[in-house]
């Protein structure tokens, strides 16, 4: 006999956003955009009304124009980046962040702070050693280097001043924002949109997800959640209604997340974290930040802080946070 197929989950939020009606257009047609970004690629689906004279074309311009420059400060490949500029500046040296830097570093540091270090936006040195960013090494790194790549590392080593947006580099500390800048991309390109009239889309970045306002059918932005191929798990469906969704694991990449506090690749029983948010920055940072954790002590943070989370196991178990099973 075959097996009945798990029925769907569907989570919605509890409320209708009374903003998210604002230039809504049950006429407008839908535009699919796309590009490249951060090694990666962007699609949106866009409701654009036909009165704000805005074309395909033009609005990827604007887009990967947007995109570009969030590259152009945060990107740790990018040598000539604002990033890269801070990482190479001498010991006691202040640097102006730009405004969009500066947000995403006081959200890194933030959730640093609440997550106990598990995310770490000063771990670039980490990251290089094992080969996880523009210089490429023939192995695992050994101890020693290890060692060292972790005496030079850590955000309580980071003095930042967010009224001034004014960074102390305290002496050989890297940033390495990868595991929250994505997912700030997709709001900033959320909110350019918006400031254009487009204001009901669906944003997509490498995975990384948010939708605002509605389809001009009326139905919220619906997004299927994935779970690793052969996992007999049923399927998570959600209306991300001024939302945002970010994943997590090393089901595809391999062990890639790093901890920081060990050094070394975070691997234990969660194969996949999936965070809802209000923010996708901030829901990337949690997604990163669950999947270092121990599984009890991620489900722990998750239940402390009210956090919408899907928690998935190696063996198919699955974890549901009481605040996104009150979604369900």
């Amino acid at each position: 006999m075959n097996q009945a197929i798990p029925a769907p989950r569907i989570a919605v939020p509890d409320a209708i956003d009374e903003e998210a009606l604002r230039g809504f257009d049950p006429a407008a047609p839908v535009v699919v955009l796309q590009g490249q970004t951060m090694g990666t690629t962007w699609q949106i689906m866009a409701a654009v009304p036909d009165a704000l004279g805005l074309d395909a074309q033009a609005l990827t311009a604007l887009v990967q124009a947007r995109l570009d420059r969030i590259v152009a400060e945060m990107s740790h490949w990018e040598p000539g980046s604002h990033l890269s500029r801070f990482n190479r500046a001498a010991p006691g040296c202040l640097t102006v962040l730009p405004a969009d830097f500066a947000q995403v570093m006081a959200c890194g540091l933030r959730i640093a702070e609440a997550c106990g270090g598990a995310f770490d936006p000063a771990q670039g040195r980490l990251t290089d050693a094992w080969g996880l960013g523009p210089r490429k090494v023939a192995g695992e790194p050994d101890a020693a280097t290890i060692a060292d790549a972790i005496a030079h590392s850590g955000w309580r080593r980071l003095a930042f001043d967010p009224q001034g947006r004014v960074l102390r580099q305290p002496g050989g500390v890297w940033l390495d924002l990868s595991g929250v800048a994505k997912g700030f991309a997709v709001d900033a390109v959320a909110d350019m949109l918006a400031q254009h009239g487009v204001r009901h889309a669906l944003v997509e970045v490498g995975g990384e997800c948010a939708g605002r306002g509605m389809r001009p059918d009326g139905d919220p932005w619906w997004v299927d959640v994935e779970a690793p191929a052969g996992m007999e798990v049923p399927l998570l469906r959600v209306a991300l209604h001024q939302l945002a969704i970010a994943t997590s694991g090393d089901y595809l990449r391999g062990a890639h997340t790093l901890d920081p506090k060990t050094g070394r690749p975070a691997i234990h029983d969660t194969t996949a974290v999936t965070v809802l948010h209000r923010t996708c920055m901030e829901a990337d940072a949690w997604a990163t930040a669950l999947g270092v954790l121990p599984p009890a002590r991620a489900r722990k943070l998750a239940q402390e802080r009210g956090l919408a989370v899907r928690l998935l196991a190696r063996d198919g178990a699955e974890w549901i946070s009481p605040a996104l099973a009150a979604m369900f």
